[in-house]
């Protein structure tokens, strides 16, 4: 990128980080924004963005990368090609692998792999526990030594309160975060949509809303407790919104996350039996939707987990991912 000028005009520029939302032309030299509204000065590459948005690049928190283990279904290779082709310029991986990521060979295999394939920027999150199985705790120590920015165990919940505990206490040595999926596995068990009206109806087996916010009061006492740092993956509850809400007014380092499915897509989306609609977490009901939307809006409780990367790196910061990796 050195020594190119390239200008892009007519798009609609958005940066969330600066309130900024209108056409304008953007100014870009050695691969950094120089300038905005410039001028066209004869000597540049010119790309007209007349009906699209120019934004930065977004950010997905919960990719997961099925290499090493489940390589038909996607590899690094293709996996950081199709985030870039959609936009996406940073992924974190989850450690949802076979084998999980729990040893610094794993880490630095991800690494390596993505750095060749020259695509989106890859951040590998560690496993918490050894195999994800919440009994006994990974060499965090050795993980983030190898390059982990955080540690988690993915869309599998952390069980075991102890163990979670003593993560959030060794991960203050490292300044690094846990991500947790809240979900209490005993009572969704079985599960394949919330439970409610719909589900009775349908006569499908549902998971209670009760399921994530047992898990996350749990996750959010002992955070307190340990003085740690936690990032809650994939809320979908009013009561857990509550349950945050609360938690911001007594300066807990905590950070949570909502799918982009579940700001639009209500349960009722399920009369259709289409098994494509069964996300994790299930899709709640429109007084929930609008609970979230006031927690991303109104009281900035949680952010999208695909989202540009200025809001990224401002809303977790706690992880401590640096531009320049």
């Amino acid at each position: 990128m050195s020594g190119e000028r390239l200008l892009i005009t007519g798009g609609r520029v958005i940066c969330p980080a600066q309130g900024l939302d209108r056409v304008a032309t953007l100014f870009i030299e050695d691969g950094k924004i120089a300038a905005l509204d410039s001028q066209l000065r004869g000597d540049e590459q010119v790309i007209d963005a007349t009906g699209k948005i120019v934004a930065p690049g977004l950010v997905d928190m919960t990719t997961q990368l099925r290499e090493p283990g489940c390589e038909e279904d996607e590899t690094i290779e293709t996996g950081t090609a199709a985030a870039l082709a959609g936009g996406y310029t940073s992924i974190a991986c989850l450690p949802e692998t076979d084998p999980p990521t729990d040893t610094p060979a794993a880490v630095e295999f991800i690494r390596q792999k993505a750095v060749r394939a020259r695509h989106c920027h890859v951040f590998v999150v560690g496993c918490v526990s050894k195999n994800r199985e919440g009994a006994e705790l990974a060499e965090i120590g050795s993980l983030v030594e190898a390059g982990a920015v955080a540690l988690s165990d993915g869309t599998r919940p952390i069980a075991n309160s102890d163990v979670l505990r003593r993560a959030l206490e060794y991960c203050l040595m490292f300044d690094k975060p846990i991500l947790s999926h809240p979900e209490a596995a005993e009572l969704s068990q079985g599960g394949v949509m919330h439970e409610g009206r719909i589900s009775m109806v349908l006569g499908l087996p549902g998971m209670p809303a009760a399921a994530e916010d047992l898990m996350t009061s749990r996750d959010i006492r002992l955070t307190e407790a340990t003085g740690g740092r936690l990032h809650l993956l994939s809320v979908s509850s009013a009561v857990s919104i509550d349950l945050l809400r609360r938690s911001k007014n007594r300066k807990i380092q905590l950070t949570a996350g909502v799918a982009a499915i579940n700001f639009s897509l209500t349960d009722d989306w399920l009369r259709t039996f289409d098994a494509r609609e069964l996300p994790m977490p299930p899709e709640r009901l429109v007084c929930v939707i609008h609970a979230l939307i006031e927690g991303l809006v109104m009281q900035r409780i949680v952010t999208p987990e695909l989202c540009p990367d200025d809001v990224f790196y401002e809303a977790f910061g706690a992880l401590a991912l640096s531009k320049d990796r």
